[in-house]
């Protein structure tokens, strides 16, 4: 680890932050943490001077080119799944969402959006290569719910989206302050596909109006069909995933959710 304390200083002690890539780690000095991090994307700095991160401190390129970054470390805690619904969440992703310094640096950094069409495209090429869309007529209805829905679906604001919403990603610090963490799934996207994951996994559907209210969107049939629309396509990704790994009970698991998500869209036609 010499090159992080090239980095960092000789008088900081550093210590693996675990993980699954091996490129975090932790330095400390007396009552002081920093979380560092090895070629973390650039998007890092405006994400921090956005208040959407723990402060970013640190950015330092080393000889063989890696470059190091260095956060605050910040004590709290991951929030809890039934905090997801606190308004609090709602005022972030409305943050992020209206961010046009996040857009543009995406932007910067070759980030194009992933369409619908090109959305509806590769799911379709990737269920016909596994024989999915013959074998299960869950997958045929959703796909036929897909398409219909397709041309409501295009053509909407683009925003960066954070697409991993897990409540394990927020953290709430001891002093109050919310930040959304793990940004490698970033994307320019309708912000649908964002708060409808967090809709469908940690908002009771009765609240959906509420939560959407606070959120800054009118809540009302045209959105509903495309929050839809993205759910039907993660679960369609989900199912092609586990039936590819020959995860069975994981596929069963899916194709329920994909029959409860046709009957839900059913439910937003007849409102």
């Amino acid at each position: 680890m010499n090159w992080l304390q090239q980095a960092v200083g000789k008088e900081w002690t550093i210590t693996p932050a675990g993980g699954l890539t091996g490129d975090a780690y932790i330095a400390s000095k007396e009552d002081r943490r920093l979380f560092l991090k090895r070629n973390s994307s650039p998007f890092l700095a405006v994400l921090s001077a956005e208040g959407i991160v723990p402060k970013l401190v640190l950015t330092k390129r080393m000889e063989n080119g890696d470059v190091i970054t260095a956060q605050e470390w910040l004590d709290g805690r991951e929030l809890k799944a039934e905090e997801m619904q606190h308004h609090r969440v709602a005022d972030l992703l409305r943050k992020i969402h209206g961010s046009s310094e996040l857009l543009h640096m995406l932007m910067r950094l070759g980030k194009k959006p992933f369409t619908p069409d090109e959305q509806f495209g590769d799911i379709t090429a990737r269920l016909e290569a596994n024989s999915l869309l013959g074998e299960y007529g869950e997958v045929q209805a959703t796909m036929t719910q897909l398409q219909r829905l397709l041309p409501d679906v295009r053509n909407q604001q683009q925003a960066v989206c954070h697409c991993d919403l897990n409540h394990n990603n927020i953290i709430l610090t001891t002093k109050s302050q919310l930040y959304l963490i793990d940004w490698d799934n970033a994307m320019i996207a309708d912000p649908a596909r964002d708060f409808g994951f967090l809709l469908k996994w940690y908002v009771p559907k009765g609240d959906w109006d509420e939560w959407l209210n606070r959120y800054g969107a009118a809540g009302n049939n045209h959105l509903f069909e495309r929050i839809y629309w993205y759910l039907i396509m993660d679960a369609l990704y989900e199912l092609s995933w586990y039936y590819e790994r020959h995860e069975l009970t994981k596929v069963e698991s899916r194709l329920a959710d994909l029959r409860n998500l046709n009957h839900d869209v059913g439910n937003v036609i007849l409102r």
